[in-house]
């Protein structure tokens, strides 16, 4: 018999989000230059620069994701916060958000009547799936220990520079935050039956492009900071304490 899968898969779709990892585990930075293919790091970890959007993610994921080497699948990088319905205040900049599970903002059918979904439509993205990718119980567990919030993570192709557009956003997906990447790495995941999760740092705001505030830096920053973590985390047992 051969052995269990044990190393991750960290998806990463821009450069700049590459070597915030890389510099957290302390790898070579040129590796961020290499776009679709694996790169091994030290501790367990594997790492894909996918390019931005959820065509690349989806290629290159399912292009050097392998069920026999990989346990789990993380997407991994900054992220907008959306408005909250209830009115209270977004995840603030620098703010670190594990997935509870990753949402298909916008893949289906605007028509006068409303917005519907691909499942709603018939076409589920894959057998058994609405617009909501599940995320493994364990590796949640495991990146609530570092993270600061747990929350809905919204997979969108345009991201949303109006305030009408972050409250469609919302409207949808009930999500905290959204980014362009994380909904289509899972779906590639959970066809290869790899486990999957979705960990997110806070660059800006969402809403209009000219009352947004970012903190580009300060979040690459907090990834490198999570991605030191990362190793440590991923080990732990159930039932250890470990900082959020």
């Amino acid at each position: 018999m051969g052995s269990q899968p044990s190393r991750v898969l960290v998806a990463v779709a821009a450069p700049a989000e590459a070597r915030a990892v890389l510099s957290g585990v302390q790898c070579d930075w040129r590796l961020a230059d290499l776009q679709w293919q694996l790169a091994e790091l030290a501790s367990g970890l594997d790492l894909v620069v996918t390019g931005v959007g959820k065509s690349n993610a989806a290629g290159a994921v399912a292009r050097v994701l392998d069920p026999t080497r990989h346990r789990w699948v993380l997407s991994a990088g900054v992220c907008g916060s959306l408005p909250r319905l209830d009115g209270a205040p977004p995840l603030g900049l620098r703010r670190a958000v594990a997935s509870t599970d990753c949402r298909f903002a916008d893949e289906g059918l605007r028509s006068d009547e409303g917005f519907l979904s691909l499942a709603e439509m018939g076409f589920p993205p894959a057998p058994g799936l609405t617009g909501s990718i599940p995320v493994d119980m364990d590796l949640r567990w495991r990146l609530s220990q570092i993270a600061d919030e747990s929350a809905p993570i919204a997979t969108v192709s345009t991201c949303s520079g109006t305030d009408d557009l972050a409250m469609q956003v919302v409207g949808r997906t009930g999500a905290a935050a959204e980014a362009m990447e994380g909904a289509a790495v899972g779906l590639v995941a959970h066809r290869l039956g790899v486990g999957f999760a979705e960990l997110r740092v806070v660059s800006n705001t969402t809403g209009s492009r000219t009352r947004q505030v970012w903190d580009l830096a300060g979040a690459l920053a907090r990834l490198s900071d999570l991605a030191s973590r990362l190793p440590g985390a991923l080990a732990m047992r159930a039932g250890e304490d470990g900082e959020g």
